[in-house]
């Protein structure tokens, strides 16, 4: 059975998970902000369109305006010390929030990757750089990885319930895991496929948003807007990196006339696209403080050093030279995220 487990996660390629689930914890902390910083912006009470300091009444606009805190702050009032921040960004986390995020997201991906791996078997089988996976090597059958598949969309859609009274995450579990699965279809019409896996990337910073604000996204949706910058970032990164990796499988395609980027443009053009989807990763994440205005100084080194870090990928990976591919796809990408992530809760909670 430990070993079945064991195949099932090499299957899926768990340890993959770390690509989107930095993005959705980036997009969880921003909102867990928001929730804490009222603590100690709102000395006496907070409403929806307006803040009573004693009794100076000052109108917030709902939704995105409560992001901005552009309004007069009392006479006497200091800011947060780091001790204040983390206290109340402590208070502000509910840890059934955690909890559901991460499975959530394990649960999705690894539904998504089984239903990948099923659909693909015999795409698989023929590609040499695929023919040894689980189910073409006969390592796993297709009755425990369909069964693998339906326990991990069951477990999505549970772990949804994780957010109520938020309703949100449950009413939008099917519609997004039916998406999420869809990417395995597309590389049979459309060389689009590239996109499609970004996008389903990219609602892992959305839907946390949406898990922790539901309430306020459901008023104001502009609320939304931070996640859906941070969501297109992700999406042009994802993009990007995956177009460089269906590189290697360019012959291949070609051959089982199957669609993706490289097949319609070729290698070189391949990569000068995936550069654009780079370009556009940095411009999204650089304009992310424009919606999301806490954002600081130390968030724009981070973006400094990913724009850095997608340069060195795309020096690594050239059109006579795809050896290096999975150095830039797993290393440099793994280092990526995680690094946003700890500088925006830095940025957030110290600085």
């Amino acid at each position: 059975m430990l070993k079945t487990v064991n195949h099932l996660l090499a299957l899926i390629r768990f340890s993959h998970t770390l690509f989107a689930l930095p993005f959705a914890l980036m997009s969880a902390v921003m909102a867990w902000w928001l929730r804490g910083v009222l603590s100690f912006v709102d000395p006496v009470l907070y409403h929806d369109s307006y803040i009573m300091f004693g009794s100076v009444r000052i109108p917030v606009p709902s939704g995105l305006g409560n992001v901005m805190f552009h309004f007069p702050q009392p006479e006497g009032y200091s800011s947060p010390t780091v001790a204040d921040r983390l206290s109340a960004f402590a208070d502000a986390i509910r840890w059934q929030e955690v909890l559901g995020i991460l499975l959530c997201m394990v649960f999705a991906r690894s539904a998504a990757m089984a239903f990948n791996r099923l659909v693909d078997r015999k795409i698989d089988a023929g590609n040499p750089r695929t023919a040894g996976r689980h189910i073409p090597a006969g390592i796993l059958s297709v009755t425990q990885v369909t069964t693998f598949t339906i326990v991990c969309a069951t477990g999505f859609v549970a772990s949804t319930l994780l957010f109520l009274p938020n309703k949100l995450p449950l009413y939008l579990s099917v519609p997004v895991l039916l998406f999420l699965c869809g990417y395995s279809l597309t590389k049979r019409f459309t060389s689009l496929a590239h996109f499609w896996l970004g996008a389903s990337l990219a609602m892992s910073p959305i839907a946390a948003w949406i898990a922790i604000r539901g309430e306020a996204v459901m008023q104001s949706p502009l609320d939304l807007l931070p996640a859906v910058v941070l969501g297109g970032a992700v999406l042009a990164w994802v993009s990007g990196f995956d177009i460089l990796y269906a590189c290697q499988d360019f012959e291949f395609d070609r051959q089982a006339k199957l669609h993706s980027v490289p097949v319609r443009l070729g290698v070189p053009g391949a990569l000068r696209l995936a550069a654009g989807c780079h370009a556009a990763t940095v411009v999204l994440l650089a304009i992310l403080p424009v919606v999301y205005p806490p954002l600081g100084a130390l968030y724009y080194v981070g973006v400094a050093a990913v724009a850095g870090l997608l340069v060195y990928e795309h020096w690594l990976v050239r059109p006579d030279d795809l050896d290096r591919v999975n150095l830039a796809f797993f290393h440099v990408n793994a280092v990526i995220s995680i690094g946003l992530l700890v500088v925006t809760c830095l940025d957030l909670l110290v600085v």
